[in-house]
């Protein structure tokens, strides 16, 4: 195509499907181009939330969200979300503006070593100088970013190199590199037939799923195996919703969640029990194996990952190498042509032992469930979520207690249920715009998101974003005044907390009402079910600002041994002493 190097990228951003760009004006040109050709702009307010967007935008769209930035500070602030995106396994490709080449290394504006910048939470950064290859690279960067694990690119465009005139490539380029995961690569044979015999042989099997599964869109795969084989299937946070919680095999979120009061707490010697443990898109990290502690070290693993370097990284397996939708396909097929009789022969017991440990929890969490206290129980409030909720409804969580109170009191009753949640890196402040990057890729489906207040202050100012762009979410708004998990492991480990864990009061429903949307305070469970069902007949924006028990903790393992010092009195609890 003829045209200045702004409109080549634009016209390649949508060859690729791009539809959107998360930006803020810079970099100006390319903007304008873009929009000439039908590519919106949807205006952020800080960088680092447009990353987030972009992040739920791809978790959700199975597409490659672009997001751009202007040079040095607003670049800066793309670190955070490209740093969870790459942990998380989340593709995006970033655009940055560079001073001109004539300007490099002269101190000019806000001129800065973006290379060095990204080095860390980039899988690729590159940047266009010459017109003639501005395709080939908006082509590597889809690739880098969609092709084996997922994660962010970048591009670095030259304020000057934009304006110029495009060459003519003489090899064109037509495909749309756009989705994820770009390529399918299959594990061994041999190592698929190994797994399949130790599976069959198995006396206590178990499915460890992670986020990659719902990444792969691997769902159906995970759920035709499991039926085939009878294996009972817990999953990591991010994992959530891969497999039908209310199902017979399903022993629900594990992770860091397995307290006396967490949906797997009975669950627990089943999983330490598993002679043979098959991983599936996870990355075995410390919260989502509470700690490797989880299962025993005498069990044999088999690990399924796209990323070669997580296979083994914690538990030495047997390597199924490939994605994960491919790789369960291969190994359900290699399964139907083995004897599966001890897989048949001791379903039954199965189902009732995993019946048995959910009715005990259900038991356990009921008073909490039915609560009538002020302020509220956090588990009456997610009791009475779940009651209007529908499989098609997308819950995101923020990062710490807002991601374990959904994992713990919110159950996935269809597989393939979407719950995002921040728990690559795990910052606080992912929630507001997460949910509105969801939005973005599926505007037909309602949005919920559970942000504590002390993430929720991060991001207030992406509530105009939410209204002015026509993205309207949902934000419960959990309101304790405090940064309630660290109050908890402060009181774990010292027994006290610094005066660094409480707010003053904040009226977050006045916020939302300041910027067009809709707010509702909620200080008694009996308004909780009016609440819900107004903000989700509502069509724009809502924020139920929800007075919740500063004392509630959601199923933390740790927070058992310590129940005694947990809830240490708050110092703006405390007496004022009359020497003061």
């Amino acid at each position: 195509m003829n045209g200045t190097v702004a409109d080549v990228i634009a016209g390649a951003l949508a060859r690729h499907g791009v539809k959107t760009i998360l930006g803020q004006s810079n970099p100006t040109e390319l903007m304008l181009a873009a929009e000439r050709i039908g590519i919106r702009q949807v205006l952020y307010r800080t960088e680092n939330a447009a990353g987030v967007m972009a992040d739920g935008f791809s978790r959700i769209s199975g597409r490659i969200a672009v997001v751009a930035a202007q040079n040095g500070p607003a670049a800066t602030l793309m670190v955070p979300p490209m740093a969870e995106a790459i942990k998380a396994s989340v593709p995006m490709l970033v655009l940055v503006q560079e001073v001109p080449a004539g300007n490099r290394d002269r101190n000019a504006f806000q001129e800065m070593d973006h290379f060095g910048l990204f080095a860390s939470v980039s899988k690729w950064t590159r940047r266009i100088d010459d017109p003639a290859r501005v395709d080939d690279n908006i082509d590597l960067a889809m690739t880098m970013a969609n092709s084996g694990r997922p994660g962010p690119v970048v591009l670095l465009i030259p304020r000057d190199v934009l304006g110029m005139p495009a060459a003519v490539s003489r090899f064109s380029r037509t495909a749309d590199l756009g989705a994820f995961p770009l390529d399918r690569p299959r594990p061994d044979a041999a190592a698929v037939s190994k797994a399949a015999e130790l599976i069959a042989r198995a006396r206590s099997p178990l499915v460890i799923a992670g986020g990659g599964v719902h990444s792969s869109g691997a769902v159906a795969e995970l759920g035709a195996l499991q039926d085939l084989a009878q294996l009972p299937v817990v999953t990591t946070n991010m994992g959530k919703g891969v497999v039908d919680e209310t199902g017979p095999l399903s022993l629900g979120v594990a992770a860091n969640v397995t307290g006396e009061r967490g949906p797997a707490h009975f669950h627990l010697p089943m999983i330490a029990d598993a002679d043979v443990v098959l991983l599936v898109g996870t990355r075995t990290n410390e919260n989502g194996t509470e700690g490797w502690t989880l299962t025993s070290p005498d069990a044999t693993y088999i690990h399924i990952d796209v990323d070669a370097l997580e296979v083994g990284r914690n538990y030495e397996s047997l390597r199924l190498v490939g994605d994960a939708r491919a790789a369960l396909a291969d190994l359900t097929e290699a399964l139907a042509a083995t004897d599966l009789t001890i897989r048949r022969t001791l379903a039954d017991q199965l189902r009732a032992s995993i019946a048995a440990g959910r009715n005990r929890h259900v038991e356990t969490v009921a008073p909490l469930l039915e609560s009538g206290n002020a302020p509220i129980a956090p588990e009456r409030l997610f009791a009475e979520l779940g009651k209007v909720l529908s499989p098609d409804d997308i819950v995101v969580a923020d990062a710490s207690y807002s991601s374990f109170w959904i994992a713990s009191y919110l159950r996935a009753v269809q597989p393939g249920q979407r719950f995002l949640m921040p728990r690559g890196l795990a910052g606080l402040g992912w929630g507001l715009p997460l949910a509105m990057g969801a939005k973005l890729a599926a505007p037909d489906r309602r949005v919920i998101a559970v942000v504590g207040d002390g993430g929720f202050a991060h991001v207030w100012s992406e509530l105009e974003t939410a209204v002015r762009e026509n993205l309207p979410v949902i934000v419960l708004v959990l309101n304790n005044s405090i940064l309630a998990a660290q109050r908890h492991a402060e009181n774990a480990v010292f027994g006290e907390t610094t005066k660094g864990v409480e707010f003053g009061a904040v009226d977050h429903a006045s916020i939302a009402a300041a910027v067009g949307a809709t707010g509702i305070v909620v200080e008694h469970p009996d308004n909780i079910e009016t609440a819900l069902h107004e903000a989700l007949e509502s069509p724009g924006t809502v924020v139920i600002d929800v007075i919740v028990d500063p004392d509630a903790y959601p199923p933390v393992r740790a927070w058992d041994a310590c129940v005694d010092r947990i809830n240490t009195q708050l110092h703006r609890d405390r007496p004022v002493s009359a020497s003061r």
